[in-house]
């Protein structure tokens, strides 16, 4: 069993339930409140459902690579959830970092959970 990749599964679990139940609350019911056209609106939503999608798909995904350590594409994989895990928390400290707000870094702290995740299963994969 490899520790790491079972360490990076629990914590995607831990951030798509943060995600999940905070993102309900801060995100969705004041995007769905909101004057925005339907169609818009309705693609944020869906884009939201996306995301809770693959961070659940993910945790499973690194649990069961972390059951199967040693299997011919275990490293691969690993590394392509890390891959993306690193490219979710860029587009939150480029999106954040751009508008000029002061203390950026907390203002769209989701790059703080998802960072993790990449960093253990880079570590699992490795």
């Amino acid at each position: 069993m490899n520790g790491w990749l079972l360490a990076a599964g629990i914590t995607a679990l831990g951030v798509a339930v943060v995600h999940i139940v905070g993102g309900r609350r801060d995100v969705v019911r004041p995007l769905l409140s909101c004057g925005l056209a339907d169609e818009p609106k309705r693609v944020l939503h869906a884009v939201w459902h996306m995301a809770s999608v693959d961070l659940v798909l993910s945790g499973i995904a690194l649990l069961y690579l972390s059951l199967t350590d040693g299997t011919p594409g275990t490293g691969l994989v690993a590394w392509f959830v890390a891959a993306h895990f690193i490219a979710y928390a860029a587009a939150f400290l480029v999106v954040t970092l751009s508008v000029g707000w002061p203390r950026p870094l907390l203002r769209l702290p989701q790059w703080i959970l998802l960072l993790p995740v990449a960093a253990l299963a880079a570590a699992g994969a490795a």
